[in-house]
């Protein structure tokens, strides 16, 4: 495995290719570095290459990571991007500074009340079950309108968009299919005032399709810090 910082550079170049492929610029997607199962030392690899937004799925080892890397937390954004359960609530509240993965009004309560009067407000996206898998977390579609109406109204969170985890694709017009139908989502919410600027989809295999569908968040893991290891 090449070093963390030829593969952020080889990310990026390939976020950059895309974005010019469908006339976006660049600036317009930002590249998420998700680094659950890596430790503190690879995230500091990556920081030293100039990532400065990470992205985690597990509450402990998250926290604990944050621990490790203090020094860096005033010049580093923190992603939360797994399955939420109400127990680990606070935790996220008062160390994260974004939720992607919001997909019921009493996650998002929780982390309303949790989060710390003096922080900034906890920047939120809806998981959406855009292909109805029966194993994965996220709202249905049909819910979609009333939960994101709900969230909205809830202090100390900001509402900000739709993530989406979907079902692998191989081919790129299907992928694309998918991330179209996240966004169209979104325009469907922004046409009813509710001004969301955040579409996060796409990993490390299917990036260039999100880009072409509007991401504005992409979050790669494997092909910045390579293959992940669960056995731990």
């Amino acid at each position: 495995m090449p070093p963390i910082a030829d593969q952020l550079r080889s990310v990026r170049h390939r976020i950059e290719l895309a974005c010019g492929a469908c006339g976006r610029g660049a600036d317009e997607v930002e590249l998420l570095a998700v680094s659950k199962t890596f430790p503190a030392a690879a995230v500091r690899q990556a920081y030293a290459a100039g990532q400065r937004a990470f992205g985690e799925s597990y509450v402990q080892e998250a926290v604990g990571k944050l621990e490790q890397l203090q020094d860096l937390r005033a010049d580093t954004a923190w992603h939360f991007i797994g399955p939420l359960q109400s127990n680990k609530a606070r935790h996220v509240a008062e160390h994260f500074d974004w939720v992607h993965s919001v997909d019921r009004l009493k996650i998002a309560q929780r982390l309303s009340d949790l989060r710390p009067q003096q922080a900034p407000d906890l920047q939120v996206c809806l998981q959406v079950n855009i292909d109805g898998q029966p194993t994965k977390s996220g709202v249905a579609p049909a819910h979609l309108r009333e939960l994101a109406l709900a969230v909205r109204e809830l202090p100390r969170i900001a509402l900000r968009g739709l993530m989406c985890i979907p079902a692998p694709q191989r081919d790129p017009a299907s992928q694309r299919e998918v991330f179209d139908r996240l966004a169209g989502l979104l325009h469907g919410l922004n046409e009813e005032g509710l001004g969301l600027d955040t579409l996060s989809m796409g990993m490390s295999d299917d990036l260039e399709a999100a880009i072409a569908a509007g991401a504005s968040i992409v979050r790669v893991g494997t092909a910045i810090f390579g293959a992940r290891d669960y056995s731990s």
